[in-house]
């Protein structure tokens, strides 16, 4: 019996030998996308509305995201996150790479790498490698962007964006584009911080015609917020939850483990209807929540609603102009996997990227 023979089968009963070389060279055609050629490839809207659909998807169990795999490169004080997923309703199969090296910053180099890379669900070919920086600015903007859309007043006017990091013009873009803003106030501690993220995004934000203002005092404006905003890394609250009007949408999507709060306990407490991205994660991983449900401030029936929930239509959204509603946000490979698909498909009917074979 041959090598090929000795589990007591041969091979050649499976394989038709003349032609494995074939088969081991078949062609794998994969399209590469800088992170500029991911922007280019979906407008904000077409992110929101890919952002609603895997709301949707994800609350209807069509996803099948497994938990996220943490490798730890001690010898480099790195760590390498693998978060994959497969999502049936749009055949969309994929996974991002992120790694957290923070000596990067040392060498000049980006701290949190990522990447996406997208597969054919029908033959688990690699189609597309892209970056994943660009595609999580995105999506998570688009998350804000589409709770917005769904649970704000149609006619909300003023909005209050705190935190001016990297994910903040996505941020900004995503609520501009869903509702008739007349004015946006951006909020660092520092006010030249502010004052220079306004500068650094007018001109992208012009065709919107809101006026756009820096600040680095929140209390005069949180009063007149239709819209607010947190997306930052704070470990205590960043606004006061009592000075919000009846009527205000509230997005938290900054804060991502326990010990980060950015939301003032009370304004959960005073929220007429909470919405999360995935109850999983929120209520594993988000303090802005978890502690005031571990606090018995509010009750986990309050806030265990997935906002996907309400792209389905089994739960209602904002029923009148005096509600204030919430929405959480830690992020799921739901949103990277559906997005990225459509950055694929998208790139490709545009002709943008490169296609390489391997």
């Amino acid at each position: 019996m041959g090598p090929a023979c000795k589990w007591g089968f041969c091979f050649a009963d499976f394989f038709d030998y003349n032609r494995l070389d074939y088969v081991w060279r078949w062609p794998m055609k994969v399209l590469m996308l800088t992170a500029e050629e991911v922007s280019r490839s979906m407008s904000v809207r077409d992110v929101i509305e890919a952002d609603k659909s895997a709301m949707g998807y994800y609350s209807s169990k069509k996803t099948d995201i497994p938990l996220r795999t943490n490798l730890d490169v001690k010898k480099s004080e790195g760590q390498a996150l693998f978060m994959p997923g497969l999502i049936e309703g749009e055949d969309a199969l994929g996974v991002k790479i992120i790694a957290v090296y923070p000596k990067n910053a040392d060498k000049g180099m980006p701290s949190v790498p990522a990447t996406m890379v997208m597969m054919d669900a029908k033959t688990g070919f690699v189609k597309a490698i892209m970056d994943g920086t660009e595609l999580t600015r995105m999506r998570t903007g688009g998350l804000s962007g589409a709770a917005t859309d769904l649970l704000a007043k149609k006619d909300a006017e003023v909005f209050v964006l705190i935190g001016t990091g990297g994910q903040a013009k996505s941020q900004l873009e995503s609520v501009l584009a869903v509702r008739p803003i007349q004015k946006a106030y951006i909020f660092n501690r520092k006010q030249e911080k502010a004052d220079a993220f306004v500068e650094s995004v007018k001109e992208d934000m012009k065709a919107y015609g809101a006026e756009l203002i820096g600040i680095s005092d929140l209390a005069p404006v949180i009063p007149e917020a239709d819209i607010i905003t947190a997306v930052t890394t704070a470990t205590s609250p960043v606004f006061d939850g009592n000075l919000v009007k009846p009527g205000c949408h509230i997005n938290g999507v900054g804060a991502y483990t326990p010990d980060m709060i950015e939301l003032p306990p009370e304004i959960v407490a005073r929220a007429d209807k909470v919405y999360l991205d995935t109850i999983d994660g929120v209520m594993h991983e988000a303090g802005d929540l978890m502690k005031p449900v571990q606090d018995g401030l509010v009750s986990r029936e309050k806030v265990e609603h997935e906002i996907g929930e309400v792209v389905l239509g089994t739960l209602v959204g904002r029923e009148n102009d005096d509600e204030i509603t919430l929405f959480k946000s830690t992020g799921s490979a739901v949103f990277d996997i559906v997005v990225g698909e459509k950055v694929y498909q998208m790139a490709k009917e545009k002709g943008i990227g490169r296609e390489i074979q391997l």
